[in-house]
């Protein structure tokens, strides 16, 4: 009896509401009046959740501060919040943080735009002949297979420390999320609509730009989400692998200065980076996308 004390009680509860209310469900709702509660804004739930924000912020750098205190941690093992700060300011101020921050931020933009055109432009030809997409599926897998940092020694032994490889680098870790959903993106397309489209006469353009893409939109975004991320990582496996400049030299620099401090500097800017890309193609995506709400 114990057990279904739960289920006896729901069905009491159940039952009391039927009683206090007969004639409810017999009844159609009355479609004039106005609902008891209205709905939430959506306004004021993204400002709650923003003014969560900073209340993590605090508690993160409050645990962050204590672990120090309690364990005293030397400042080139664990430095302390404060002694971030002060360092961010002074690579800042002599302009370390700054150029470092944008060559690393070019070889990501530069790798991302690289990756999504390729990636996006034979995932279209994929979706389209698949027997090409047989032919060709052991090869990309392969190439995905291998981790980017043990094939990022050849690239740069290959094409040397500069620009270009930094960039092939990203693009290469950019171009697999890209190119399965766009796959995905453009097979995602009812039948129904594209016999409308040749019912229409419709050529490939027209096909391409008023039926594929649209529908390809959503899915190429979230890959393109996973892209932008990404393309940060492969810029600094780059940088560690041979460069004399960005966030990825700066760290393997400070590293070996044991500054770690300018480390926490250098890992926070690549952090705030990756976060304003991922926003920025949320933001396109929210921009292009309006036609869904």
């Amino acid at each position: 009896m114990a057990a279904n004390a739960p289920q006896v009680v729901i069905l009491c509860g159940v039952f009391f509401m039927a009683v206090a209310n007969p004639l409810t469900h017999l009844q159609p709702p009355d479609q004039s009046a106005a609902p008891q509660t209205a709905p939430r804004p959506r306004r004021a739930l993204r400002l709650g959740q923003l003014a969560l924000l900073p209340l993590s912020i605090t508690a993160a750098l409050l645990l962050w501060q204590n672990l120090i205190w309690i364990n005293q941690y030397p400042a080139f093992i664990l430095p302390s919040p404060l002694q971030v700060w002060e360092r961010l300011w002074r690579a800042l101020a002599d302009g370390t943080l700054l150029r470092h921050s944008a060559i690393t931020l070019s070889e990501t933009l530069s790798g991302l735009a690289l990756g999504l055109i390729v990636a996006a432009s034979l995932g279209y030809v994929l979706a389209h002949w698949p027997p090409l997409e047989r032919l060709l599926a052991p090869y990309i897998i392969a190439s995905q297979s291998i981790p980017v940092a043990a094939i990022a020694p050849l690239i740069i032994i290959w094409l040397g420390s500069g620009f270009t490889s930094k960039v092939l680098i990203c693009a290469l870790i950019v171009f697999f999320p890209v190119l399965i959903n766009v796959i995905v993106g453009v097979r995602s397309v009812e039948p129904d609509l594209r016999d409308l489209m040749r019912t229409l006469r419709a050529n490939r353009w027209q096909t391409f730009t008023h039926l594929e893409l649209p529908a390809a939109l959503p899915t190429l975004f979230a890959g393109l989400k996973i892209g932008a991320t990404l393309s940060v990582i492969g810029a600094v496996v780059g940088e560690f692998s041979g460069s004399d400049r960005g966030l990825g030299f700066l760290i393997s620099a400070a590293r070996g200065q044991f500054d770690t401090a300018l480390v926490f500097v250098a890992v926070f800017a690549l952090v705030f980076m990756a976060m304003s890309l991922y926003g920025a193609v949320a933001a396109l995506e929210r921009l292009l996308l309006s036609w869904k709400d």
